[in-house]
């Protein structure tokens, strides 16, 4: 492999974090054109290697395969700037998009926009349960599992990390792949503890200094739900929003359904991994409690982020023995069942919030005509996400001036 200095390396980094529209499949295809096929940097077999690990780990899949192509290609620094080029340019563009949606959302221009998006976005979380569907649900037991999931979670109300916990744990039960152990060295052993135990002393001395200077509300409200989000985030952003969309809607009380519903169609529409919803619903903290939303969402990144990095960095030097782990892959073939199931009930969830926003007046048909129309655009001309949401917030924006909204 070509030594390639980190200076010459970080403006393709951002060009990556600045173009990676369309999800992690576009993100990923990005990288592999880029850090692979054009310039060599990374040879192919290494490169599904760390995707597969980063597939494995809690945490958007795509911004973790930055952090470790840049490890892999500079070391840990490198790692670092990698995973940091692939989000900050996208949320810096969240931040600004929240503010407007935070502090213009009454105008009918701005309205009507969302109001056209809205049907966009039920759409597109459809057209990802039916791909996740494809991918995760091979035999009986797998089908079993996601419709236990949406049961747990529309019908008992149990919370997300529980849900994703006992998926983990019935895994056991499916059938494994035969695979062998490759333990790690000693060295490399002693270096991720070391990674560890920093990444878990920065966390906290973030977390005190903002306690300290700042105070609690909603700063621990933050703290809380988007750390705890970040070890459950298995299965991409799709099948952790239903739990931040439970706690800083219905728990803190941060937003409504709705706003909830204008952040995803945001984070669809930017650059960046689409966990940066995140960063739209930190950013709703601090407004609403009456605080800085500037400093809620920069928060809400890091909280969302920091074991990311912390998981990739410190599974970098293990990716052939963690890719083996029979035990692992057991436990995430019952997880990535479980969340076709999270992810239906997060279509039911945003579906009545946007459809049947006052169930004492029936459901918004201009709504439930749009979303026909999108469905029927998106199954006969597969758009790519940015051009449906795009679409929608064209549609929005004429209703409006028409008079029809």
């Amino acid at each position: 492999m070509t030594h390639v200095p980190l200076s010459h390396a970080l403006p393709v980094y951002l060009r990556i974090g600045l173009l990676s529209f369309g999800g992690p499949a576009g993100q990923i295809a990005l990288m592999h054109e880029e850090l692979v096929t054009r310039r060599g940097w990374v040879a192919a077999p290494a490169f599904q290697r760390g995707l597969n690990v980063a597939m494995l780990l809690p945490g958007p899949e795509a911004q973790q395969l930055a952090t470790w192509l840049g490890w892999r290609v500079h070391g840990l620094w490198g790692g670092i700037a990698a995973g940091l080029a692939f989000i900050l340019p996208g949320t810096a563009l969240m931040i600004v998009l929240a503010w407007i949606a935070a502090t213009q959302a009454d105008s009918g221009p701005i309205a009507a926009i969302f109001y056209g998006i809205q049907p966009a976005v039920l759409v597109i979380v459809a057209r990802a349960m039916v791909a996740l569907s494809g991918r995760s649900l091979q035999g009986a037991r797998s089908w079993a599992l996601a419709i236990a999931a949406f049961v747990a979670l529309s019908g008992f109300g149990l919370s997300f990390p529980l849900v994703v916990l006992l998926a983990a744990l019935i895994g056991f039960v499916l059938p494994p792949v035969p695979q062998p152990d490759i333990p790690p060295t000693a060295p490399a052993r002693a270096a991720t503890g070391r990674l560890i135990a920093v990444s878990i002393l920065g966390v906290a001395m973030v977390y005190g200094i903002v306690r300290f200077t700042l105070g609690t509300t909603p700063f621990d409200g933050v703290a809380e739900l988007f750390l705890s989000a970040a070890f459950v985030s298995f299965g991409g952003a799709y099948a952790l929003l239903p739990y931040v969309a439970e706690q800083a809607v219905e728990v803190h009380g941060w937003l409504t359904p709705e706003q909830m519903l204008n952040g995803l169609a945001i984070a669809e529409a930017t650059p960046g991994p689409l966990i940066l919803v995140n960063v739209y619903a930190g950013y709703f903290a601090g407004h609403s409690a009456g605080t800085s939303g500037v400093v809620t969402a920069c928060l809400a990144c890091f909280y969302t982020f920091a074991p990311s990095f912390m998981l990739i960095l410190a599974a970098a030097p293990h990716v052939e023995s963690i890719q083996r782990r029979r035990w692992i892959r057991q436990a995430l073939a019952g997880v990535s069942a479980a969340v076709v199931g999270v992810v239906a009930n997060l279509a039911l969830y945003l579906g009545r919030a946007a459809l049947w926003p006052d169930p004492a007046h029936g459901p918004d048909w201009i709504k439930l005509a749009l979303l026909v129309i999108f469905a029927g655009i998106a199954w006969r001309l597969k758009p790519s996400v940015p051009m449906l949401i795009g679409t929608g917030a064209l549609v929005g924006l004429l209703l409006h001036l028409a008079g029809v909204i």
